[in-house]
């Protein structure tokens, strides 16, 4: 898709079509970078935002056993001092 540059004060900028946003999933924050020659626009929102919440919301189900049982190690062993 080509577009235009686009006045904004002393800056430029570029309209994002709204379907375009949404099959980013972008947010109101967005991140800018340079990569090979190109603007990179992606979300500003951390790869693991929210998985604290979803495993409190696991733990408060009772949906938060362990999918493999625990393997002792060396290290569970009784010392000898």
């Amino acid at each position: 898709m080509k577009t235009r540059l686009v006045r904004i004060g002393n800056s430029r900028g570029v309209r994002i079509p709204k379907p375009l946003i949404a099959e980013a999933g972008l947010a109101e924050e967005v991140e800018l970078r340079v990569r090979d020659g190109a603007i990179v626009i992606a979300s500003a929102v951390g790869a693991r935002a929210g998985w604290a919440e979803a495993a409190q919301e696991l733990h408060e189900r009772g949906e938060d056993e362990l999918v493999l049982p625990s393997v002792p190690t060396r290290f569970e062993e009784e010392w000898e001092w």
